[in-house]
């Protein structure tokens, strides 16, 4: 469960040129995939919240995140890269809103591999809005790009708004700007309705140990319960970056699939740059336990970008979103979320 609830809210929906109010005829049917992922579990717990949605998620193995939210969704599984299947899925549930989170997220396995990379990144998605165009043209459809496309920004760059050079520095940025492009290829050529998101970095309860905040939270919470020395490897802790609470996100999602300008792109962001060596001091600080902190060579990756962060003020004026959650509640959450679940692996 959400350590941090949302109160649910009645919501008009534009839908093909006239509004479709959530109390008339039927729920508002949404698709979501990624439904089992980081961000899109708990966007799907936030959805859940709102009236009169009726959730349909995609999911491609494990639903381990969603378990508690099982008797609550309509589950399809199966595979975004088989077109006919993706088809007969959104025939078969005809969405009023679709957000597409389903992706591969890791910037530093994009190097190792960049074909499957983009295979997952491009081929997912042209599937759903091919699908989409061809069976709910009317749709409003949401689609995730990420900070990455903005890749080498100059400091004259800083905070980096919508109109800011796109300059790839990885597969994976590259892949991202493909999504980014072709999102508003469907909506010049298709007229989907298509919003599309460029999320900066975020972080949370339950988030995977490859991301810098998990693992320096992990190694703490077993650090406590004596699975490992008192000493926390780290890499380079300087760079600075755009963090901000999933659940402050996936909220910018919902406002943006329902409120954003079918064709634009907003950053999604807390417009606030921290740096690696904070979110690490606020962990410790947050833990009785006495650490050393130990530089693993392994862990070091040149960081061509010292400091990023994004100008959100698009996103603000077009849905009112600000971040509410202050990032050392996220941080304490972080570590909870370690502490539990070592707790249960001991039990």
């Amino acid at each position: 469960p959400l350590e941090v609830g949302y109160t649910a809210h009645s919501v008009r929906w534009p839908m093909a040129g006239f509004w479709l109010a959530a109390s008339e005829e039927r729920r508002v049917r949404v698709l979501l995939t990624g439904i089992a992922g980081f961000a899109g579990s708990f966007l799907a717990e936030y959805m859940l919240q709102q009236e009169d949605v009726e959730l349909h998620g995609i999911v491609h193995r494990h639903d381990r995140r969603i378990q508690h939210l099982l008797p609550h969704i309509t589950l399809h599984r199966g595979d975004l890269r088989n077109a006919l299947w993706v088809s007969d899925v959104v025939q078969e549930v005809q969405p009023d809103i679709a957000l597409h989170l389903a992706a591969w997220s890791d910037v530093g396995g994009s190097w190792q591999q960049p074909w499957t990379t983009y295979e997952l990144n491009i081929q997912c998605q042209l599937h759903l809005l091919e699908a989409l165009a061809r069976w709910r043209p009317q749709c409003r459809t949401l689609t995730i790009s990420s900070n990455e496309i903005y890749g080498l920004v100059r400091p004259d760059d800083l905070p980096i708004d919508e109109d800011t050079p796109l300059r790839p520095n990885s597969p994976y940025g590259v892949s991202k700007i493909a999504q980014d492009m072709m999102a508003l290829q469907y909506w010049n050529s298709h007229r989907l309705p298509v919003i599309r998101a460029r999320s900066f970095n975020h972080l949370g309860p339950g988030q995977a140990a490859d991301f810098a905040a998990s693992a320096f939270a992990r190694q703490i919470a077993e650090i406590e319960v004596g699975q490992r020395p008192a000493v926390v490897s780290v890499g380079n802790l300087s760079a600075q970056r755009d963090f901000t609470d999933v659940r402050d996100v996936v909220r910018a999602y919902w406002l943006l699939v329902t409120q954003g300008e079918p064709g634009e792109c907003y950053n999604v962001g807390s417009g606030r740059p921290h740096s690696i060596q904070w979110l690490l001091d606020t962990l410790i600080d947050l833990s009785p336990a006495q650490v050393e902190v130990v530089v693993d060579p392994q862990r070091l990756r040149p960081s061509d970008v010292p400091c990023s962060y994004c100008d959100n003020r698009k996103l603000a004026a077009a849905t009112g979103w600000q971040p509410q959650i202050e990032l050392t509640t996220t941080l304490l959450d972080l570590l909870n979320s370690w502490r539990d679940q070592l707790a249960r692996h001991s039990a």
